[in-house]
């Protein structure tokens, strides 16, 4: 079994994806709300596990990331654990193998980037530092492929053989050097399995919280209490192991390393004085946002009319004959239930594949983390921290992940304000459902409605922040610190696999929610008569026609808005259902036009950007909050904003639309 770690932004994603290819799994840590990558690979016929640990600068324990990488090392004990270093980043990158140096598992030092390092002035001799380490060192561009067999040859080496020598591990100063040896005194044979004395001492002096209350309970009172009266006379011992590391690392990179010559200019910088720039950065951002918005519409439009007119209606006219000898409900189970609610959905994969292409290679390049930057200011006008744009962000993939993101916020109030305005964020799901529908209902100006309504919840995002900086978190402001990566080029393959791993996510949802769900609604209106007029499903949509009324819509319309709460994509599938969307008569563009007005149909959209986010994003709320009242807050508030949002649109449609 081998683990492989490293830092935010080195490219050990890209490794990883090198090494497995599509033969890997994704889940989440036990009770940890942190993705878990595993794969299998066969490498010279040896079948090898890896495990791809969650990025951590450190290992203090400051985050589940960091707590999850030092446990598994500790209790798995892999058989080598493969680290991936930026080597532009060599210095700041060494603190983290400096800690995991202190873990029982032997280390391959996977020296990534060399070419973004020598771009920016960079040199680093790898045999040096490998000499100076006494651990394996590899240089590698990994988005090239370079050095990552050779990285993996290594690590098999150490697995088999162990290491060819004992490591060069930090100190601590002199100054606290007998202060570590009393603390390993008193806690000598009394530290549970399968924690390392040296380790959990030095823990002990950083003031680690988890390990100290570990020992608390571990140690007899009296021996806690001497333990404990060390700490506390010695509360600056975290300094004296901090320095010992820093220490540490000059003398790894002394004759390793040669820095760039004073006054260099590089690319980075070059370009960083426009994208990170107070206005340029702004007008950069727009501009890559409006070339993927446009991309996504423009290109993925006409595809997705492509898929409708050449796979689904014939596949449906297939199905109805050769089913045309078996009974009725088969039929109409299966073009009207299935390929009418799935059939249509899955139109929407053109539209997912280019707009999750477009985030991917934003996010490889390094440029999200300028896009945080460069919003950071108006984050904090609407009480949010500049961070909180890269989760928001991500919520134009999905809610789900946006919420879970949040966790990059340091402020307790800050991380609740970006999980409640999450689910404002038009997710793909939703931008398709708006890319669908907007010729049909505004065929002269479809791009500038799908503009309007994709910028309405932004905008209601923007308002809702404010509301709730001022009058719930009254005021709260927080510093803005992050790691702006080197750009490099982006890695193909990481991509591809990325955007196959959302584009599955959302085929296996197409295969058991919103089938089941395009199902379930052509059951309800079928019976018990057969006839959708006086079925169950029409019972329950004209009972909440009163409200339907407000906004122009009948009960079909609302069974759909329902319908999305299990999946946004079931809106499309629904009406489909509902309006017999795959059989011989009409399609469906032309059985909304002729059900619902341009008012209407406005209305029907608003609702459906603002409504209550799916049962997944649910979930995620719930969960990342721990807190119902929350939960059901953003519920309620969420309703009540659509309903009142689809009033306005129908008064303002039937005044400017007819």
């Amino acid at each position: 079994m081998i683990a492989l770690a490293g830092q935010p932004n080195v490219g050990k994603s890209t490794v990883f994806n090198m090494l497995t290819g599509l033969n890997q799994h994704v889940a989440n840590w036990p009770g940890k709300t942190v993705e878990r990558r595993t794969g299998e690979l066969v490498h010279d016929g040896m079948a090898i596990h890896l495990v791809d640990l969650p990025g951590a600068y450190c290992l203090t324990a400051a985050s589940p990331e960091e707590t999850i990488t030092r446990d598994y090392i500790m209790r798995e004990r892999p058989d080598v654990v493969l680290v991936v270093i930026n080597a532009a980043s060599l210095e700041r990158n060494l603190y983290l193998v400096a800690e995991l140096l202190a873990l029982p598992a032997p280390l391959v030092l996977g020296l990534n980037m060399m070419d973004v390092a020598h771009q920016e002035g960079f040199e680093v001799d790898a045999e040096v530092l490998s000499a100076a380490l006494g651990i394996p060192v590899i240089p590698m561009v990994a988005s090239r492929n370079v050095g990552v067999h050779e990285l993996i040859d290594a690590g098999v080496r150490v697995a088999r053989d162990g290491p060819a020598a004992e490591p060069n591990r930090p100190g601590i100063e002199d100054d606290h050097r007998e202060v570590l040896e009393k603390i390993l005194e008193l806690i000598h044979d009394r530290v549970p399995d399968p924690y390392l004395e040296s380790w959990v001492a030095l823990k002990l002096l950083e003031g680690d919280e988890q390990v100290t209350g570990m020992m608390r309970d571990t140690l007899e009172p009296a021996l806690w209490q001497q333990v404990e009266a060390i700490l506390r006379v010695h509360e600056d011992a975290i300094i004296a192991v901090a320095s010992g590391r820093y220490d540490w690392i000059r003398r790894m990179t002394r004759a390793a390393l040669r820095r760039p010559r004073v006054g260099r200019v590089t690319l980075t910088y070059h370009l960083d004085n426009i994208a990170t720039h107070p206005f340029w950065g702004l007008i950069v951002l727009a501009a890559v946002l409006a070339l993927v918005f446009g991309l996504t519409y423009s290109v993925g439009g006409p595809l997705q009319e492509l898929l409708e007119g050449s796979v689904v209606s014939p596949l449906a006219g297939l199905a109805e004959a050769w089913l045309a000898g078996g009974p009725a409900w088969l039929v109409g189970l299966v073009t009207e239930g299935v390929i009418g609610g799935v059939g249509t959905v899955l139109t929407f994969l053109p539209i997912l594949l280019l707009f999750f292409l477009a985030m991917g290679i934003l996010e490889d390049t390094g440029y999200m983390a300028r896009a945080a930057y460069v919003m950071d200011r108006f984050m904090h006008a609407i009480g949010l921290h500049g961070k909180s744009f890269l989760p928001l962000f991500l919520g134009f993939g999905c809610n789900v992940p946006a919420i879970m993101g949040a966790r990059v916020v340091e402020s307790p109030r800050g991380r609740l304000l970006t999980i409640m305005l999450a689910p404002l964020v038009p997710c793909a799901a939703r931008l398709g459902i708006v890319a669908v529908l907007s010729p049909v209902f505004f065929p002269a100006r479809p791009a500038l409605m799908a503009w309007v309504l994709t910028a309405l919840p932004l905008v209601v995002l923007a308002l809702g922040g404010l509301l709730a900086h001022h009058a719930i978190f009254r005021g709260e402001q927080a510093a803005f610190i992050m790691e702006l990566p080197l750009y490099h080029v982006p890695n193909w393959r990481t991509i591809g696999i990325s955007v196959w791993e959302r584009l599955l996510a959302f085929l296996q949802k197409a295969a058991t929610v919103i089938m089941a769900a395009s199902v379930l609604v052509w059951l309800l209106a079928s019976v018990p008569t057969g006839d959708i007029e006086t079925s169950v499903l029409a019972s329950i949509g004209r009972f909440l026609e009163p409200i339907g009324a407000l906004m122009g819509l009948g009960w079909r319309a609302l069974v759909a808005l329902l319908a999305s709460f299990a999946a946004k994509e079931n809106s499309i599938a629904v009406l489909g259902v509902l309006y017999g969307s795959g059989q011989g008569g009409a399609s469906l563009t032309e059985a909304l036009r002729a059900s619902l007005t341009p008012a209407a149909g406005l209305a029907f959209l608003v609702v459906q950007m603002l409504f209550i986010p799916c049962v997944s994003t649910v979930a995620a709320i719930r969960q990342e909050t721990e807190s119902w009242k929350w939960t059901l807050l953003n519920l309620v508030s969420l309703a009540v904003l659509s309903l009142v949002g689809g009033i306005v649109a129908y008064q303002l449609g039937v005044l400017f639309l007819g």
